[in-house]
């Protein structure tokens, strides 16, 4: 059978267009996916969906299940009736450009509080029902998250005029040694789960269910955002679904230390003695991105642990991801193969070692229990032929980004397009960790970019659309396109700097830069290279009208 071939554009959703600050999942979202559908795409790629903390990473989440709760469209709260015109009526001059998270999340934060009042007040038997049967269903995550974030929140706000308490000095003493004065301030204040008291950190039972009753309205209100993030999400799904786009949803490899899976968890994480810091942590060794290394900082997995429950823990964050996407792209796949550990402390990730991971056992028993995993494997850096066995045991395509094509070795890189030897690759021009392909190209070297032209026969007065094209051309069965190369922009719009704390994914574009043209472009390069949808027939529908009544009734 001829595979299948599909084109899209990665966009997270924080990116577009609103007048609040953010984008979320009100109209900017339905307003994409008419221009992808317009644009004869059937792809679209998000980040990951989490709640962030410290950095506003969505890599660094403080739950593997929650939803972030910035997305939440007031629009939307509005049509439910929890909002009122009033409420909507003075919004602030935010960038258009650009997200300032601190001052979005807090106008955000009281909108969403207003609502919860009107929802409990007002909201409508239905409406209450439904959040019932979603705090039921979610449970095995929820009240963790629940009362993790309530608790975080209370410490923060409690600790925010206090200048080196009793207990901050303690908890300096404790650590002063595996961290430096900056990240124990920003671990104290920013009220990370290990600076909490003991009790707390530990999950006493007594504590827990005196914290509980002490912060139950507040715990009722995160419910609520979660219940709307969910509920507005799938909204957003199944418009792209019933328009044929598919929706690739990224998952992190690891999770953050400052997180209610690691808080609730510990077990299943590399911690040390006291058991409140991890033992090692993860990252990767010097690379392209970096000299020095990634030292990403995350507790690594208790992979013993993880087998000794047959990684019912893993089954279920996959399996939660599957009803939020239709395919999961794993973020450092190789780290299933193996991964780079750090002893906990260390100024880079250069000393290090590589450790065994769980490899193929993990993925048969997901498999076992999930069935066939729509899986790409993000296995870029520096791979080895055991990882390339385990990708190609399990069928998952693997990454291409040509950003990286025209370097060294020359005509033999196995990036380049007539070096690809099968079908079943996803290919990117770039991905969220790269520069936009314009910035690629105004920063690269004199060597790269006469390649870059002799490869292509082109001037370079238009690499971004040079580079789309040399994408769908290529025999990759899936390419996604950055959303910024779409719009041929500079690097000053990319969306993240490896190795950089500050600057990063605040990227936002407003409605008129994305607009008709842009989306005959991408058109015509779909069907000049056989990546359009084939055409509906009417046997075609009659068969999705049986289906959806099938589903229908089944419900």
């Amino acid at each position: 059978m001829k595979p299948i071939r599909r084109s899209g554009v990665l966009a997270h959703p924080t990116s577009f267009p609103s007048r609040y600050g953010v984008g979320d999942l009100g109209q900017g979202a339905y307003d994409f996916i008419e221009f992808l559908r317009m644009a004869g795409q059937s792809v679209w790629q998000v980040l990951p969906l989490g709640p962030t903390s410290f950095g506003d990473s969505p890599y660094q989440s403080l739950s593997t299940f929650a939803g972030n709760r910035i997305l939440i469209s007031p629009d939307l709260l509005a049509e439910e009736g929890y909002l009122s015109e009033a409420d909507l009526a003075d919004v602030p001059e935010f960038d258009r450009a650009k997200v300032d998270y601190g001052p979005v999340l807090d106008y955000k934060t009281a909108l969403y509080r207003k609502a919860y009042v009107n929802f409990v007040a007002s909201g409508a038997a239905a409406a209450k029902k439904a959040f019932k049967n979603f705090c039921d269903k979610n449970s095995f995550w929820l009240e963790d998250y629940a009362l993790f974030k309530a608790i975080k929140s209370h410490f923060i706000e409690e600790r925010r005029f206090l200048y080196e308490p009793a207990e901050f000095m303690e908890y300096k003493e404790q650590n002063k040694e595996k961290m430096t004065d900056e990240a124990m301030n920003e671990c104290y204040y920013g009220a990370v789960w290990n600076t909490w008291p003991a009790e707390l950190a530990a999950r006493d039972a007594s504590a827990l269910t005196e914290w509980g009753e002490r912060l139950k309205d507040e715990i009722q209100l995160i419910k609520f955002l979660q219940y709307e993030f969910f509920r507005q999400w799938q909204l957003v799904k199944a418009c792209a679904n019933e328009n044929e786009i598919e929706i690739i949803g990224d998952i992190p490899i690891f999770v953050a230390m400052d997180s209610s899976d690691v808080w609730a968890s510990p077990h299943l994480f590399c911690m040390d003695k006291t058991g409140r810091r991890p033992s090692a942590v993860a990252g990767v060794p010097p690379d392209y991105f970096s000299e020095t290394g990634q030292l990403w900082g995350n507790p690594l997995y208790d992979w013993k642990a993880h087998k000794k429950d047959r990684y019912s823990w893993w089954i279920s964050r996959v399996a939660s991801c599957l009803s939020l996407y239709d395919r999961l792209r794993i973020d450092h796949f190789r780290g299933f193969e193996s991964y780079w550990e750090v002893p906990f402390g260390s100024p880079t990730a250069e000393k290090g070692k590589w450790r065994k991971g769980p490899g193929k056992e993990l993925f048969d028993e997901i498999i076992n229990e999930l069935g066939e995993l729509p899986i790409i494997a993000e296995d870029l850096g520096d791979i080895t032929d055991d990882v390339d066995e385990l990708r190609d045991s399990l069928g998952f395509p693997g990454m291409i980004v040509l950003q990286f094509a025209f370097g060294d070795p020359g005509h033999r890189n196995l990036f380049l397009p007539h070096n690809i030897t099968t079908t079943n690759r996803a290919l990117y021009t770039g991905t969220h960790d790269n520069d936009t392909t314009l910035g690629w190209y105004e920063s690269g070297t004199e060597k790269e970019r006469d390649y870059f032209r002799r490869y292509m026969n082109v001037s370079g007065e238009d690499v971004s659309w040079d580079m789309i094209r040399l994408a769908f051309s290529s025999p990759a069965e899936t390419v996604v396109v950055p959303v910024q190369d779409v719009m041929s922009l500079g690097g000053e719009h990319r969306m993240n700097t490896p190795g950089v704390a500050v600057g990063n994914w605040m990227f936002r574009y407003t409605k008129d830069m994305l607009d008709e043209k842009l989306a005959e472009g991408l058109y015509y390069f779909s069907e000049l290279f056989e990546r359009n949808l084939p055409e509906k027939t009417d046997e075609d529908e009659e068969e999705n009208d049986e289906a959806t009544a099938a589903d229908s009734s089944a419900v």
